[in-house]
């Protein structure tokens, strides 16, 4: 099975992390260790996240998709 590569994320609003920074994160005591991503206004977050969202549907139909159709061909 090939990799796909993604253009849309679930998590649009959330920073990106790694163990290390999950691991430096054990040791913020003031709270303010991660930066989110942000936008001019809560309705322009919420269509940013939306869209993402329904982009990441769209490409796991196409996935499904493709996969149903090589399974087929296989069959031939």
């Amino acid at each position: 099975m090939k990799k796909v590569l993604r253009k849309y994320r679930t998590d649009f609003l959330f920073p990106k992390s790694s163990f290390i920074t999950g691991m430096g994160s054990a040791f913020d005591f003031t709270g303010n260790y991660y930066s989110f991503n942000t936008s001019k206004t809560p309705e322009l977050a919420d269509y940013k996240a939306m869209q993402s969202d329904w982009g990441m549907v769209g490409e796991d139909i196409k996935v499904s998709v493709d996969e149903i159709k090589e399974q087929i061909s296989h069959k031939d």
